[in-house]
């Protein structure tokens, strides 16, 4: 029994020692492993270190902007306040959310703004102010953070990329999607939707003095701004708001044709606009002023693809009948109207007349008056005449 319990305490004993080794072994290569991978990472950053290359997170790109209608309404309200009749722009700031690349512009604020006129690299914006109203919105709703500012623009200004720097700082810490930069335009004479939205994009610029297409010289790097789709969206609350405030515009004399008539007529004031927008593009890009845009001019082209091909005889000779049928019908409703008008200013004669009367009766009256008058100076003369026989014959 002695023997045995010895035996088994060697065998445990070297098995333990077995045990040992095998850790220990592991614990060297995988020690050795990760030198390896620590030596590699070194070597990678040294290389990195002496060629210049980008960042590889990717910054997000905004897809969208949908302003709501208070953010209108507070715009204009702002612009009329304190830019009306002169050449200043009002500037403010864009509250909502953000989710995917979509921004969703749910509220705004004005801010105290002024650039010189005459020196553009000038302006002031208050800081103390922005800060101030952005404790007091948090106090109200939580959820919403800046998502960017806006203006009146109607045009974009230099200072445009040194305010949307200013308005960055202010952007909460972690936030994956960058400010957008809206410009809302207030005349009343515009009818398209007076909302564009941009947003900022980083260009290489390798025209620099001393930089080569090889990256061996300098480059600089700018930033621009890029359109982004805007959209012009509303809650359930706001668009009863809107419809409320809408019964005051609309002008119940105003036909139902004449709206569409009008609506027409936008709609293709506007499409000239584009049109010439997409001219002036073209000559730009042509006379090297500006660089051409692979994703606009495939755009332009697949809009010019969707055009009809006039040159086909069936369809000028359909659209000659189209047109010819849709005369007709506008002369003939323009004949029935002046046909019902005419027999409704008679209806309310005849109907006025019944009322009132026409006058023709006094005249009528007088008239056998007069008759009757004359009948009896006639029979009075007569019998005059009589008596005078009479006395003659006596005598």
């Amino acid at each position: 029994q002695i023997h045995s319990k010895y035996v088994t305490a060697i065998n445990s004993r070297n098995r333990n020692k077995k045990q040992q080794q095998r850790r220990g072994a592991k614990i060297h290569h995988t020690n050795t492993y990760q030198s390896i991978k620590m030596a590699a990472a070194k070597a990678d950053s040294s290389t990195n270190d002496t060629t210049p290359t980008t960042s590889s997170t990717p910054t997000p790109d905004v897809i969208d902007v949908t302003i709501h209608p208070l953010v209108l309404l507070s715009a204009t309200d702002h612009y009329h306040r304190v830019a009306r009749g002169t050449r200043k722009r009002a500037v403010g700031v864009l509250l909502g959310s953000a989710s995917r690349g979509s921004v969703d512009a749910t509220n705004s604020f004005a801010v105290p703004f002024e650039e010189d006129s005459k020196n553009s690299s000038v302006f002031y914006l208050d800081h103390n102010y922005l800060e101030n109203m952005l404790a007091m919105f948090r106090k109200v709703h939580a959820k919403e953070r800046v998502v960017g500012f806006y203006s009146t623009g109607p045009q974009i200004r230099p200072n445009d990329l040194r305010i949307y720097e200013l308005v960055q700082r202010f952007v909460p810490a972690g936030t994956v999607t960058p400010p957008v930069f809206v410009i809302i335009d207030v005349r009343p004479d515009r009818e398209s939707i007076p909302t564009t939205a941009y947003r900022v994009v980083e260009e290489v610029d390798s025209s620099v003095p001393g930089g080569d297409k090889t990256g061996g010289g300098a480059a600089e790097v700018r930033k621009s701004f890029a359109h982004v789709p805007s959209l012009i969206g509303a809650l359930e609350a706001e668009e009863v708001g809107v419809e409320h405030l809408l019964r005051d515009i609309n002008d119940p004399t105003v036909s139902t044709v004449a709206n569409l008539v009008k609506a027409k007529l936008s709609g293709l004031s506007t499409l000239t606009e584009k049109l010439v927008e997409m001219k002036d593009y073209l000559t730009a890009v042509s006379e090297g002023r500006m660089k051409a845009n692979s994703e606009i001019i495939a755009n332009m082209q697949a809009i010019v693809n969707l055009l009809p091909n006039l040159n086909v005889e069936e369809l000028v000779r359909s659209m000659l009948v189209k047109n010819n049928d849709m005369h007709m019908v506008i002369y003939l409703s323009a004949l029935i109207r002046c046909v019902i008008a005419l027999h409704d200013l008679v209806l309310n004669k005849i109907a006025y007349n019944d009322e009132v009367g026409d006058g023709l009766g006094d005249v009528k009256e007088k008239k056998a008056v007069k008759s009757d008058g004359e009948e009896k100076k006639e029979e009075d003369g007569d019998s005059k005449k009589g008596d005078r026989a009479d006395s003659k014959k006596k005598s």
